[in-house]
């Protein structure tokens, strides 16, 4: 099974690995063209073995409580994008030379020969909005288009369902990119790179190396973030075609080539004529929903990839004014007495964190939660000069207080050592009385969530709603 789009699966022996989300889709597009589907499942709960019945009534065989088997006979291996690549399953597959593929890398060789060329967003933080906005902008200039990807509508669904697009843009995750050898995009950007997933990729250079495959045979523009030398430096490693271009967008002024801003402008010097001199506004900072500076940043590098598209400026600007980021992210809940208070639930990371940090001049803190191995120095040392004060709540929060002990030492901290849901209440009462006006009282955890919620969704709704219970008795 070379490189190419595939067109006949008759009688192939394919085993799809996982019965998630990606699994049982790819499990049925396979089966509906004529594969020999077993679908194997680490496994074997009352969920699965629903989803195996429904499986099972198509005619496809499925092995619960044994995903470590290759099966007999296997000709390709399709897996859902959470499988690590040492799973003894993949170790059998590679002894016998049998190729692993992922729902990404089915649906691009499932590509009808007229598909929607893929714009792909990838990055450790701003994936999905910079894919929602650079959708919003693609709208905005008359195009038939979709977030897909790992995000909104499925790969698979977009490649072979009955809406025709124009174009496609396409989230990835270091996970998708990992099973998606032959992935070609028209052009694509990697946000940023921070260590995340080290546990599944294996290293900080493998992690890395994964997201660099985005740009892997480019044809327009490989985008990249000046701020963040790493990604310039994935896109020097990529094998590009012939006139791909390296476009950067910076927070500063740009030079040819670059995207950037300049008095509160985004401007574009990479898609003009003769950029050594021009320059095209695209729209003001203030069109952008955030319009803190890592936010600026997902909206410069939208821009990037649809102008590399041909998307004229004022779709640009349209396309960020009716754009909407989705709850949790930078979310203003309400002024109260002069303070705002605002939901970054989703920063489960260090550096997500850093970024929402960044956008405040003086902030009570509100974080912590599951650390995933992470450390704090670092973030602490770079935001120490804007913290008014820190609330610490969740399992791993005394690794916070230890950096801030290190680095902020002057910055009061209120340690409240609970991890029921409550907590979140008492802890904005907390952040309440420590608040000056001016202040911003900021959710932004740096920790996942599920030591005390089920995600970082609830997290946030609940965080808004302690808000609200502050506001109605004041």
């Amino acid at each position: 099974m070379g490189s190419g789009q595939v067109t006949d699966w008759q009688g192939k022996n394919v085993t799809v690995a996982g019965l998630g989300v990606s699994g049982i889709p790819a499990a049925k597009v396979l089966h509906a063209r004529g594969a020999h589907v077993t679908v194997v499942n680490d496994g074997d709960d009352a969920r699965a073995r629903a989803q195996a019945a429904e499986l099972e009534a198509l005619g496809i065989t499925v092995r619960l409580g044994d995903g470590a088997t290759l099966p007999e006979g296997t000709e390709l291996i399709v897996t859902a994008p959470g499988w690590k690549p040492d799973k003894p399953l993949f170790t059998a597959a590679r002894e016998a030379g049998v190729p692993v593929w992922g729902d990404v890398e089915l649906a691009w060789r499932l590509r009808g020969p007229d598909a929607a060329p893929w714009l792909a967003v990838t990055g450790t933080n701003g994936k999905t909005t910079t894919v929602q906005m650079l959708a919003s902008i693609l709208k905005a200039a008359g195009l038939r288009t979709a977030a897909v990807g790992n995000i909104g509508v499925s790969l698979l669904d977009a490649v072979l369902g009955e809406e025709q697009y124009d174009v496609l843009a396409v989230e990835l995750s270091s996970y998708q990119l990992h099973w998606a050898p032959s992935l070609r995009a028209h052009s694509a950007a990697v946000l940023n790179l921070a260590p995340d997933h080290l546990d599944w990729h294996g290293s900080m250079e493998a992690y890395a190396a994964d997201k660099g495959r985005i740009y892997e045979g480019n044809r327009v523009a490989c985008v990249y973030n000046v701020a963040d030398k790493a990604t310039e430096d994935l896109v020097r490693a990529a094998d590009v075609e012939e006139g791909c271009r390296a476009v950067g967008f910076t927070l500063g002024t740009p030079g040819p080539s670059q995207l950037g801003v300049v008095e509160g402008i985004l401007v574009d010097r990479a898609f003009v004529e003769n950029r050594q001199k021009n320059a095209q506004e695209l729209a003001e900072v203030a069109d952008v929903n955030p319009p803190a500076p890592h936010n600026v940043a997902n909206a410069l590098a939208a821009a990037a990839l649809a102008r590399a598209y041909g998307v004229p400026a004022k779709a640009v600007r349209d396309g960020l004014r009716a754009f909407t980021p989705d709850a949790h992210r930078i979310a203003h809940v309400a002024d109260l007495d002069g303070v705002a208070y605002v939901d970054d639930s989703k920063a489960t990371n260090t550096h997500a964190a850093e970024a929402s940090l960044a956008a405040y001049e003086s902030i009570v803190w509100i974080a912590g939660g599951l650390a995933k191995g992470a450390v704090f120095e670092e973030l602490v040392a770079k935001s120490a000069e804007r913290l008014r004060a820190v609330v610490l709540i969740g399992a791993d929060r005394g690794l916070i207080r230890e950096a801030l002990a290190r680095h902020a030492p002057e910055v009061p901290v209120v340690d409240l050592d609970r991890t029921d849901t409550g907590a979140m209440l008492a802890a904005v009462q907390e952040a309440r009385r420590l608040a000056q006006p001016g202040d911003t009282v900021l959710l932004a955890p740096a920790c996942a969530s599920m030591d005390m919620f089920v995600n970082y969704n609830q997290r946030g709704d609940v965080f808004a709603e302690a808000v609200r219970e502050l506001g109605a008795g004041a």
